[in-house]
């Protein structure tokens, strides 16, 4: 098994980037997670290059079909999900390795509600697989901010823990053990 986690954001000092680095550092040995970081070298989405994609997105095509499950943190913009996960999920649209891909969502933000419905929404319709019972949401401005500030609170191991445990459930076909942290 091995998870893709992908952050939409491209800030330095990004949130989600550094919730998806946790999300790689604890989880376990049986499950390994990558972080994507190519997000900013996908050019603009255009279906005229289908027939011909580009370098970047021929290797993220590639990356997203070989993993097991996807874990995506995300950003809200003006109601919405960022530019550039924007972007990166039209690039998806008509490559057959996302469908029915599991996918986890994570909200680091109780403020980002839309983006969340818009994310969810864009994914169901390219028929991945939401896996409800890892789809979490933390509220992680404020104080926890950093992968370190993250690493040190039992609740983001907490919640990282289960959500994991969920994905792991999910790709074996059984139902998650323990709690589950559902977003609101």
């Amino acid at each position: 098994m091995n998870l893709l986690a992908i952050s939409g954001s491209l800030r330095a000092a990004s949130i989600n980037s550094a919730f998806c680095r946790v999300v790689a550092r604890l989880a376990p040995a049986s499950l390994p997670v990558t972080v994507f970081s190519g997000l900013g070298e996908l050019p603009l989405f255009n279906p005229d290059l289908e027939s011909s994609l580009p370098r970047s997105v021929q290797e993220f095509r590639t990356i997203v079909g070989r993993a097991d499950a996807l874990l995506i943190a995300s950003p809200e913009y003006a109601h919405g999900i960022s530019g550039v996960m924007k972007n990166a999920l039209d690039w998806l649209v008509s490559y057959e390795g996302t469908v029915h891909k599991p996918v986890a969502l994570i909200n680091t933000s109780p403020r980002a509600r839309h983006a969340y419905q818009s994310l969810r929404e864009i994914l169901q319709t390219m028929s991945a697989s939401i896996i409800d019972e890892a789809s979490i949401s933390l509220p992680l401005l404020g104080s926890c901010t950093t992968e370190d500030a993250m690493l040190s609170a039992p609740e983001v191991h907490r919640s990282v823990q289960a959500a994991l445990a969920a994905i792991v459930a999910h790709l074996a076909g059984s139902s998650p053990k323990g709690p589950t942290f559902p977003l609101a």
